[in-house]
């Protein structure tokens, strides 16, 4: 009974001792591992061995890529506005040896840095320019956070700024610049619309003028062609016809009367061709007349007598 209890306890003793000398470490992580309390060594990823009672293994150290968000943070810029400030870093472990032994906690420290560079970046700049200069700011932070960072095993990938928050009432000052630069905008649309419109009223109103008036210079011409074909025509029947000086006589008596509707014709003079003509007529239609040729013949109407009805008169007079 005693040789079974004695070889239970061995078999105890055994496992208990193989557990601790024999150490798993996962994919991307690193263990440091103390020696009678001074670093000795760091266990890699895989199967690893250490002597039980001597070797004191520490917590493994993840040494992925990891992302920090801190909460805002109050921070003055340079014309003295305060604006709420968020960030997010992103840093990886290079060194499991000095992330355990240079900072007591890296991830505190590293906070800490980000509110004093960004304290110190911020403040140089105004309001407008903290916020159209992420990108520098972020660019900034990252440098001065690499290089403080680099001592404790750490490496600063990136840095971001989730967020600026100013007061709310510069926001509301913003916001009502905003509309007014919106309205501006609108006003000049609207003023631009309305010149443009104009200008393309008088272009087409100028078009319109133009090609009236040469339509009208157009039809004139062929007017005036018209009419001058017509008389070259009425000449040139005349002239191949040979009419005889009775029918152009014919042809005064009776465009006489349309002279005498005219306002204020009361005297003109007729050619003597015309009494020529005349009395060419005379003979023809009483052979016993007497025959005249005058030089010319003054026809004279009448003016219409106030006391009784309107009439034309006209008398011939040889002068």
């Amino acid at each position: 009974m005693e040789l079974l209890i004695g070889t239970v306890l061995i078999v105890l003793l055994v496992v208990f001792v193989v557990f601790r000398t024999v150490r798993i470490v996962p994919q991307a992580r690193a263990r440091n591992v103390e020696r009678l309390g001074r670093y000795h060594r760091t266990l890699n990823p895989g199967l690893n061995l250490v002597v039980p009672f001597v070797d004191r293994v520490h917590p493994a150290i993840d040494l992925r890529e990891q992302v920090v968000s801190f909460p805002p943070r109050s921070v003055i810029t340079e014309d003295n506005l305060v604006v709420e400030i968020d960030t997010v870093l992103y840093f990886q472990v290079t060194d499991p040896r000095s992330a355990a032994y240079e900072i007591a906690s890296y991830l505190h420290a590293v906070e800490q840095l980000t509110v004093t560079t960004l304290r110190n970046v911020v403040g140089s700049m105004d309001l407008e320019k903290t916020l159209t200069s992420r990108d520098e700011i972020n660019s900034r932070l990252r440098e001065v956070l690499d290089e403080a960072t680099g001592r404790w095993g750490l490496r600063v990938n990136r840095v971001e700024i989730k967020s600026i928050e100013p007061p709310k009432s510069i926001k509301d000052a913003m916001e009502k610049q905003m509309r007014a630069e919106r309205d501006k905008r609108a006003s000049i649309l609207a003023a631009e619309g309305a010149r443009q419109s104009q200008i393309l009223t008088a272009e087409g109103d100028k078009q319109g003028a133009i090609l009236r008036a040469e339509g009208d210079r157009a039809a004139a011409i062929l007017r005036a062609e018209g009419q001058a074909r017509s008389i070259d025509q009425v000449f040139t029947a005349v002239h191949r016809n040979d009419l005889d000086p009775k029918v152009l006589a014919y042809q005064y008596l009776q465009t006489l009367p349309e002279l005498a509707r005219g306002q204020g014709n009361t005297f003109w003079v007729i050619p003597s061709e015309v009494t020529s003509a005349l009395s060419g007529i005379a003979q023809a239609f009483g052979p016993g007349a007497p025959v005249s040729r005058p030089a010319d013949v003054e026809l004279e109407v009448a003016e219409p007598d106030a006391t009784g009805p309107a009439s034309n008169g006209t008398a011939y007079t040889a002068g």
